[in-house]
């Protein structure tokens, strides 16, 4: 199916015309806001990917997949709004993969019952934690640690583009902004777990969006 699709991206591409009301819908909304076709070739990509890969060996592979699998959207939206800048782009993808990494990071369980691992295998080994650890849901210093090493990684991403928001107009710019004091605060609902995203999943509650809401307006 997804091939399918694939094929229909190349009609658009060609200037032909889509033989679905789906991609007839799509082309309309290409050709109108003069959208790239790369972003969503990347998406098909990386959902080709999610049906044959389940782990993956180093951070660079696993920032490779978030690049296909979350930074088009924030590439699409930049370019529905107009505000597709070489600098907005770069922060955007920073944001997109950051905010993926985040949700990994917090989906660690219920990825598991998928049978996906997404912390990187050659992480795992530096730490000196095995997927039965995960299997077990076994928090301890070595696991405290991996997780640490992590969270720092996804934050630091996420305040490298942390500025986009301030340079995007109106309503735009303040969702953005929520949406990276979410992906902030989720980072420190895993600290404060002390890593335990077995039994403490972070889940944002009205407290923390009035955090969110005065981080984000200050």
């Amino acid at each position: 199916m997804l091939q399918s699709y694939e094929t229909a991206l190349d009609r658009i591409q060609s200037g032909l015309v889509a033989k679905s009301l789906l991609f007839q819908s799509l082309e309309d909304v290409i050709r109108d806001y003069r959208l790239p076709m790369q972003p969503f070739y990347d998406l098909l990509s990386a959902f080709k990917q999610d049906v044959v890969t389940t782990r993956y060996a180093h951070f660079d592979s696993l920032l490779d997949y978030c690049r296909r699998s979350a930074n088009p959207v924030g590439n699409l939206m930049l370019h529905l709004y107009g505000e597709a800048s070489e600098q907005n782009l770069r922060d955007s993808d920073a944001i997109c993969s950051a905010l993926q990494l985040t949700n990994f990071w917090q989906d660690i369980a219920l990825d598991w019952e998928k049978g996906r691992v997404y912390l990187p295998q050659d992480d795992l080994t530096q730490f000196e934690v095995t997927e039965t650890q995960i299997e077990k849901r076994l928090v301890n210093d070595a696991w405290q640690q991996l997780l640490q090493f992590e969270v720092a990684r996804a934050r630091q991403l996420m305040l490298t583009g942390a500025q986009l928001p301030s340079r995007l107009p109106g309503r735009i710019g303040l969702e953005l902004s929520m949406v990276v004091q979410g992906g902030l605060r989720i980072l420190e609902r895993i600290e404060t777990a002390d890593y335990d995203v077995f039994r403490k999943r972070p889940k944002l509650n009205f407290l923390d969006w009035c955090v969110m809401g005065w981080r984000a307006l200050g």
